[in-house]
């Protein structure tokens, strides 16, 4: 049974998309076939593989609003052992038009459902916003990982973004943990950026994974390539963070043992 790992953050520009594409990146370099959702409107993850919102392909969109059967996008060229089910512009509206009526927060629930057995993980990278599409991601899921940036304006949302979760584990799903936190964007020279992992490890004993993902031009440079960094500049800062991530992740999945799903 796949596990489903939301990627969520109420706050932009934390490296969300960028923690998903990759995290699933280096999980499908390890062996595990894996399945990234694009649900943000403004598909970023699409497009950072390369993916464009107008390519012929089922998209979640379709799936959500249409009973369309999810069939992924196969990116063994760009990214071995992973698959996406990309965005779509109009996935903007799908809030007012179809999820209030069509299972509310749990409509994803019952599109990924079918996925799990395919699939040893299934990476949802969310909106950057508290919308019904963000609640469908942690409806959804088994765990929640919460990108954080090394900056304390990051801090004062996160609060925020905890009580999401554990309102989301009580009123749809029982199954929902947190992952744990990731520090991004993380420049180890300054000052401010130890001050804030500090804070951190202080409130989230437990639930912050030592990675940090470095600030690095070739993390950014990679989505305009349409490729995870790991294939585009393994050698990178970026790339090795996320390695390290992801095997830290595993290691945390492992321990938890098998998972009844959401």
């Amino acid at each position: 049974m796949g596990q489903v790992i939301a990627v969520s953050n109420q706050k932009g520009g934390v490296g969300k998309t960028t923690t998903a594409v990759n995290l699933a990146a280096c999980l499908g370099a390890l062996g595990y076939p894996t399945l990234i959702v694009d649900m943000d409107p403004q598909a970023n993850a699409s497009s950072a593989l390369g993916v464009t919102p107008h390519e012929p392909a089922t998209t979640i969109m379709a799936c959500l609003a249409h009973d369309a059967p999810p069939r992924p996008l196969d990116l063994d060229k760009v990214a071995p052992n992973v698959s996406l089910l990309p965005s779509s512009l109009d996935l903007a509206g799908a809030e007012l038009d179809f999820l209030r009526e069509l299972g509310g927060p749990l409509r994803l629930r019952d599109v990924l459902a079918p996925l799990r057995e395919r699939f040893d993980f299934i990476i949802v990278d969310s909106p950057p916003s508290l919308s019904l599409l963000s609640l469908n991601a942690l409806a959804a899921a088994d765990w929640a990982l919460v990108p954080v940036q090394a900056e304390f304006l990051s801090l004062e949302g996160l609060a925020h973004m905890i009580r999401t979760i554990e309102r989301v584990k009580v009123e749809y799903n029982p199954a929902l943990e947190l992952l744990g936190l990731v520090v991004t964007l993380y420049d180890g020279r300054t000052r401010l950026a130890g001050e804030v992992v500090q804070e951190l490890e202080r409130a989230f004993n437990g639930k912050l994974f030592s990675t940090r993902i470095v600030r690095s031009v070739r993390l950014s440079e990679a989505p305009s390539h349409g490729l995870p960094i790991i294939y585009y500049d393994f050698r990178s800062a970026g790339a090795q963070s996320y390695i390290h991530l992801s095997e830290e992740i595993l290691d945390v999945c492992e321990k938890a043992g098998p998972r009844a799903g959401a």
